[in-house]
């Protein structure tokens, strides 16, 4: 068994075997720093060393079983990480001099991912992939509900920090916002709140409560009511909105105006 290739001739062998689709092309991008959980299937390559060629799945212990060294834990290292303690172990056992160790992760089921609030499936879904995204995951759970907002919250750690963003899901497609389609990891909570409302009553032919549409103006949020009664007139507008303090205001807006969550229009009797 020779393990005393040149450094370069070794970078080179593993670049021949990713040009040769050897490695999975949907997991070939694997986050570095993605950390290896239950459940995760592995692929475990020695160069020169066929017979230590295995796959494998990170047991409930976070531990596999690997030829020549028995029980390995690898739960939460990160593939590199993973990678270097098989290659010290083989070496340090006195079976290989220079190991040159390689780790695939051919499926990903160790880490899973929260989805709540007002989605058709809340619950708990697994990574199935190492590139999982947002709109991947929102998919899982069926989507928003039709009283669910287009924003959703992703909350994690990156870095050892903890992480909170907020995420237009229609812009993704509307605006080609493709950076925003966040790459999710394992413990990350994705929270879809309630979509805002305004308020619509008086003489309108349907009062009630209304989802706010993006960029809805007066005059459409009018028209979700049904519009004026008879005896009503979209001239005759009074708006209540709460300011920054959290003092109710009353405006008289115009058409064209834009409306804001928790909005309440009042539609007046026409003086005629």
């Amino acid at each position: 068994m020779n393990a005393f290739l040149h450094p370069l001739q070794t970078r080179f062998f593993w670049a021949l075997m990713l040009m040769a689709g050897f490695v999975l092309p949907g997991l070939a991008q694997v986050q570095p720093d993605y950390p290896l959980g239950v459940g995760d299937a592995l692929r475990i390559q020695v160069f020169q060393n066929p017979d230590l060629t295995i796959e494998t799945r990170v047991s409930e212990n976070g531990a596999i079983t690997y030829p020549l060294l028995g029980a390995v834990e690898l739960g939460g290292l990160s593939i590199a990480a993973a990678e270097k303690k098989i290659s010290e172990g083989l070496q340090q056992g006195g079976f290989l001099q220079n190991p040159q160790v390689n780790i695939v992760l051919v499926q990903i089921r160790g880490n899973q991912v929260s989805v709540l609030g007002q989605v058709a499936r809340p619950g708990r879904f697994p990574l199935e992939t190492a590139n999982t995204r947002l709109t991947d995951m929102l998919a899982n759970a069926g989507g928003a509900t039709p009283g669910g907002d287009d924003v959703a919250i992703v909350t994690g750690v990156r870095n050892g920090k903890p992480f909170r963003s907020q995420v237009d899901i229609p812009a993704i497609f509307l605006d080609a916002d493709i950076q925003n389609d966040l790459i999710l990891q394992g413990g990350d909570t994705v929270y879809v709140h309630r979509a805002p409302v305004f308020y619509i009553y008086g003489e309108a032919q349907h009062p009630g409560a209304f989802r706010i549409e993006r960029n809805m103006t007066v005059m459409q949020a009018l028209a979700q009511g049904g519009g004026p009664t008879a005896r009503g007139s979209e001239k005759r507008l009074r708006l209540h909105r709460k300011d920054a303090r959290g003092n109710v205001l009353q405006l008289e807006p115009n058409l064209t105006d834009a409306v804001q969550p928790n909005d309440v229009i009042f539609v007046k009797e026409s003086i005629f």
